[in-house]
């Protein structure tokens, strides 16, 4: 039996999926019970005793922690589900393509692989702490080395930094203060990467698998769903940022493109009027290659994406040593 410590479950989707495949979900018993007792004493139009009695027992089984591994036992007897953690780890697997031919999108996996958790908001909130300190120890005189700040942000020089953090919604790279240039990085510096991180990864929470170097398999976490009910610093503070062995079960949302020319923008009719189907896809085509290049939350080539049902990890059971005289 495996112990699961899930960081994320979508009640919906297992509910859904479960309803499919077994007509329906037991979510509550209903037991009852009844005694009578009957005693007549003389003509029964004269005299007669009745005593009865009943119970009945009614509970409402929230079956939580165990709809997901219902559906995963249900879905392995049906041949619907297929652990590809040992593909994954294959370069050759990847290199060849055999992944995506044996497992167009929609097919239901589970990976197991090294990942970590990724969040743009979380990369911001740090960057913003990051800062801070620097400019509190800047105020105070405490910094070891002080390297001439860049053009373009007057005299700050050792004084308090002109920008201030960001209050209520605004960009994430807002709430980073300007501070000093200390060994290559200054808050400017630290606003760009957070822009970048708004393009690759839309901000929310991601785990990212990397089975084999250069290779990613993305899953983003939708919020409001089972056990994601944790801000972000709160997730990162008890998960950090480190790669350990995380499984994701769910189906495969698309694989990155392999185009590599630039897409054709010709979406007009011979009348001149624009063809609908062929301003969609010349779009979503200008929208793959940005992907390709990684400049976008899509998947790249040859990783894909997967929606996720539930990610857990597997909690090792304890190898008792019994030492005998």
């Amino acid at each position: 039996m495996i112990l699961r410590e899930f960081l994320y479950v979508d009640t919906d989707k297992v509910r859904a999926m479960l309803a499919q495949l077994d007509g329906g979900i037991a979510e509550e018993s209903r037991e009852t019970e009844r005694k009578e007792k009957r005693t007549t004493v003389g003509p029964r139009v004269a005299g007669q005793y009745f005593q009865g009695s009943g119970s009945e027992t009614y509970t409402n089984k929230s079956l939580g922690d165990a709809l997901f591994p219902m559906l995963e036992q249900a879905l392995e007897s049906e041949s619907l589900l297929r652990d590809i953690s040992e593909e994954v780890h294959d370069p050759d697997q990847w290199n060849s393509g055999a992944l995506k031919r044996e497992l167009p999108a929609g097919s239901l996996v589970r990976v197991t692989a090294k990942g970590s958790l990724f969040d743009t908001r979380y990369t911001a909130s740090a960057f913003s702490a990051f800062g801070s300190v620097m400019v509190g120890l800047n105020d105070m005189g405490h910094l070891p080395v002080v390297k001439q700040a860049s053009q373009g942000k007057g005299k700050q020089g050792g004084n308090s930094p002109k920008r201030k953090p960001a209050e209520g919604a605004g960009a994430l790279e807002d709430s980073i203060p300007d501070f000093p240039d200390i060994g290559g990085a200054d808050g400017k510096a630290l606003r760009s990467f957070v822009r970048i991180s708004k393009g690759v990864f839309a901000p929310g929470l991601h785990v990212n698998l990397t089975p084999v170097q250069g290779v990613l398999i993305n899953s983003r976490l939708q919020e409001g769903r089972q056990y994601l009910d944790s801000e972000a610093d709160i997730l990162f503070a008890r998960y950090g940022t480190e790669q350990q062995d995380w499984t994701v079960v769910g189906s495969i949302g698309s694989y990155g493109t392999e185009e590599t020319s630039l897409p054709d923008m010709d979406f007009y009719n011979a009348d001149g009027s624009i063809n609908r189907a062929e301003f969609a896809e010349a779009m979503n085509a200008q929208m793959r290659n940005l992907g390709r290049l990684g400049f976008i939350d899509l998947p790249q080539h040859p990783g894909f994406s997967l929606v996720p049902f539930a990610v857990y990890r597997a909690i090792p059971r304890n190898s008792a040593v019994v030492l005998t005289d």
